[in-house]
């Protein structure tokens, strides 16, 4: 008898165009568009042992504060994660760059402290999984750190970004969806919301169909 396996593929997202592109703009994005600030308020009071989603090339390890015990950082595209893995041995913090795909996290339950999802949920192939998968793993009580892009408040951007999302945004962005909301998917996965904000990025200049973002926390009951 057989029965459905949740493993997931070694390289479960293979986007090697875009994971080039995204390496150089992100970069960019950190100090010209103010991303790095973000980074460093999205992380600051964390403690303990976090896991990290969808590492990308490790720009947030510079800011993770020195009461961070351990970082367990999954990401599954093969040259975003080898960049993390070189980010990591700059980190003041210890950081282990691992394979693996967000809706099946290759670790144990309730073993961590906190987990960050940061500008992520808006490329997971199934975001309610991905978030159950992070409520399994952080211990209750623990916390939730989000920075993530999401649908618009206004309706004429916000039919921008769904006509988007069902035609070339994904296939340019490396499966990039603008029209989530995450934090209606965050609640519905359990997290009790602590505390947010509604931001734009970059702050000045033109709005674009990925500028609108929260950032906060989220409490696992």
């Amino acid at each position: 008898m057989s029965s459905r396996s949740t493993r997931v593929p070694r390289d479960a997202v293979h986007h090697p165009f875009f994971a080039r592109f995204y390496a150089r703009f992100s970069v960019s994005a950190d100090t010209k568009a103010g991303i790095g600030a973000l980074r460093t308020e999205l992380l600051t009071g964390l403690s303990g042992r976090v896991i990290e989603i969808g590492a990308g090339n490790g720009l947030n390890f510079a800011h993770y504060p020195g009461t961070v015990a351990e970082v367990v950082a999954i990401e599954p595209e093969r040259h975003l994660r080898q960049l993390a893995a070189d980010a990591a041995l700059r980190a003041d913090v210890p950081v282990d760059v691992a394979p693996g795909a967000a809706e099946a996290l290759p670790v144990k339950s309730e073993a961590f402290d906190a987990a960050v999802a940061s500008l992520v949920l808006c490329t997971v192939r199934d975001v309610p999984r991905t978030l159950a998968e992070l409520y399994r793993v952080v211990r209750p009580g623990g916390e939730l750190r989000f920075f993530e892009h999401g649908v618009a408040p206004g309706r004429g951007m916000a039919r921008t970004q769904r006509a988007l999302d069902r035609t070339v945004w994904p296939l340019l962005f490396g499966g990039c969806h603008t029209a989530r909301d995450p934090l209606a998917a965050i609640e519905a996965a359990g997290f009790e919301l602590i505390t947010y904000r509604s931001l734009t990025v970059p702050q000045e200049g033109p709005r674009l169909p990925s500028s609108f973002c929260v950032l906060g926390s989220a409490r696992r009951v």
